[in-house]
């Protein structure tokens, strides 16, 4: 009887969603550390930071 009851409730679906929404905040995430990244001030930072490193 309690095999059935678990087949009734059908939360097999949530751990897709809950997947799919991990994956779209990791997406959005990596968008704005790109964003983020190329922009002139950053990357005029780490030029600096790297430029005085190697010398």
């Amino acid at each position: 009887m309690r095999k059935l009851f678990t087949r009734l409730r059908g939360d097999a679906g949530m751990n897709t969603a809950e997947y799919a929404v991990g994956t779209l905040a990791a997406v959005a995430f990596a968008g704005l550390l790109l964003k983020v990244l190329t922009s002139d001030s950053v990357q005029t930072a780490l030029t600096g930071v790297i430029d005085r490193a190697l010398q």
